[in-house]
């Protein structure tokens, strides 16, 4: 979707430089940069437009790139795994990939020469990297278990496929929906235990009976930054789990896109997600200008009962809808894997499950169509002993950005730092139920601190004298059946400190003990 420049408007750097050229244009000039080198390259090229591809450049790891996928509902083969593993085994050590809090894989230490060469590999396989950075629709996410839970009320996956052709151009980039104000994530969940987070997306359809028929209600608004942390609201909406929900979400991207000029949107990025212009608006006139691009009136919303289930991690033995099969969650220790980690999970979905692999939000991987004959042999494959199904309680609930390894926007460590800390305090103490503990590197909250029991977001601190790396504490989150996002309890608290800090709180909040 193109924007019309109004010399008028004071525009940010980032319009400026989509106003000069749009980001999918570097598609056709992939080849040449490939050849060229990084180094070589134009530098709104490098930084910024090459997200719309995937492509990030790391200044933390120059000439190492990260390659953002798209992964709908969080669903892979075993052949799209092995695929991906062979990426990032090409560069040995520097290899890598983590899943992401919308079910989706990164891989790390990419060389940009050989990307001409991974998408081929990846059309192939059918996948896409396109529109998965900047201003664009983010990973698309669903119930992790769509299609096999018992209690699912509505299987998401054809939707959130035909949302992802629909926003992509089937993978091919669309130019209708890649110039929005800002990032934009849409969820659609049927299930009743809110496996997508429905209250920090931007659009979520959340399951809801109207007159005993089964549809979603809308909820807009939800985001995380630096500059403010929102919730999302209703809308006001029900739509039939249908097409009605392709044209709703394409309804909302346009009056978003469109009014993102005049609305100054396109001028502050820290005030340019989808809230703000429901702020100003008004959720009524919102509603208004949405059926107008619609052409037609929206049902109003049904009874608010959507969400009666505690939230499940799926991590273990379930038994499926499908008879005589079960699926398994094992736990990728703050979702980060190497080749051979990939090469053994695409191994178990082929040995013992029909070759599919899901992500979770919890940043694990399921492996669905396990028959209940073969659960036995699967449990004792060793590579469980590094993937296990049923971890210590704080490193099962572990969630993490990527920090400052590779982020440059990270002022701490996090995934290393928070994985040690969790397996010392689950030795020390013990600690009777999950605790859910968040770490983010930076504001941006990617590790989502504000949803965590227990969130740690990075910053800088001061001990004896000297500037160290520190974090702010979050309690008070919730996610799943009445979700709400925690708050600031503590700021500025040394990375070197915090073990004694978090135990303590455990102690005092979460009825842990010390082992004896």
């Amino acid at each position: 979707m193109t924007i019309a420049t109004n010399t008028k408007v004071k525009l940010n750097k980032i319009e400026k430089v989509k106003a000069a050229k749009h980001g999918l244009d570097v598609k056709q000039e992939l080849e040449s940069f490939a050849q060229m080198g990084w180094e070589a390259m134009e530098e709104d090229d490098l930084i910024i437009r090459l997200k719309w591809l995937g492509i990030f450049f790391r200044p933390v790891t120059p000439g190492k790139f990260m390659l953002r996928l798209r992964i709908p509902n969080g669903i892979l083969s075993s052949e799209q795994m092995r695929t991906l593993a062979e990426i990032i085994e090409r560069y040995g050590d520097d290899g890598s990939a983590d899943i992401t809090t919308r079910q989706n894989i990164q891989l790390r230490g990419v060389h940009l020469e050989d990307i001409p060469d991974i998408f081929q590999k990846l059309e192939a396989v059918g996948m896409t990297s396109i529109q998965s950075g900047m201003d664009n629709v983010r990973n698309l996410t669903g119930s992790p278990v769509a299609g096999i839970d018992p209690d699912e009320l509505f299987d998401t996956r054809e939707l959130n496929q035909k949302l992802q052709d629909l926003i992509t151009n089937k993978g091919q980039g669309s130019y209708e929906f890649s110039n929005l104000p800002r990032k934009l994530n849409i969820a659609v969940d049927g299930a009743r235990d809110n496996s997508i987070h429905a209250e920090i997306n931007d659009i979520a359809f959340i399951p809801a009976f109207k007159d005993g028929e089964f549809g979603f209600n809308v909820l807009i608004g939800g985001y995380l930054s630096a500059q403010r942390c929102a919730e999302a609201i209703p809308m006001d909406v029900w739509v039939k789990p249908n097409d009605e929900v392709i044209e709703l979400s394409a309804a909302i991207l346009k009056v978003y896109s469109e009014n993102g000029l005049e609305e100054g949107l396109r001028e502050n990025r820290g005030k340019s997600r989808l809230m703000w212009l429901v702020d100003k608006w008004g959720m009524n006139r919102f509603r208004i200008e949405v059926e107008k691009k619609l052409g037609k009136s929206l049902y109003f919303a049904a009874p608010k009962d959507e969400y009666t289930m505690e939230k499940r991690d799926h991590l273990g033995v379930h038994p499926q809808i499908q008879e005589g099969y079960s699926y398994i969650g094992i736990h990728i220790p703050v979702g980060h894997l190497n080749a051979q980690g990939m090469y053994d999970i695409a191994r178990l979905a082929d040995v013992y499950g029909n070759g599919e692999i899901r992500a979770t939000v919890e940043q694990n991987f399921i492996i669905p169509f396990v028959a209940d004959e073969k659960v036995e042999a699967f449990l004792a494959e060793p590579i469980l002993q590094q993937y296990p199904v049923n971890p210590s309680p704080l490193v099962r609930s572990l969630i993490s950005c990527t920090g400052a390894r590779y982020c440059n926007f990270a002022l701490v460590e996090t995934k290393q730092r928070g994985l040690k800390l969790a397996q010392e305090l689950d030795t020390e103490l013990n600690i009777p139920e999950r605790v859910r503990i968040h770490w983010t590197g930076c504001p941006n909250s990617c590790g989502q601190a504000q949803a965590g029991d227990i969130g740690l977001m990075g910053t800088k601190a001061k001990k004896d004298g000297q500037v160290v790396e520190g974090v702010n504490l979050f309690t008070g989150g919730k996610v799943g059946k009445d979700a709400h996002l925690g708050s600031v309890t503590q700021k500025s608290i040394p990375c070197d400190d915090l073990k004694s800090v978090l135990k303590d709180l455990l102690i005092s909040d979460f009825g842990a003990t010390v082992k004896s």
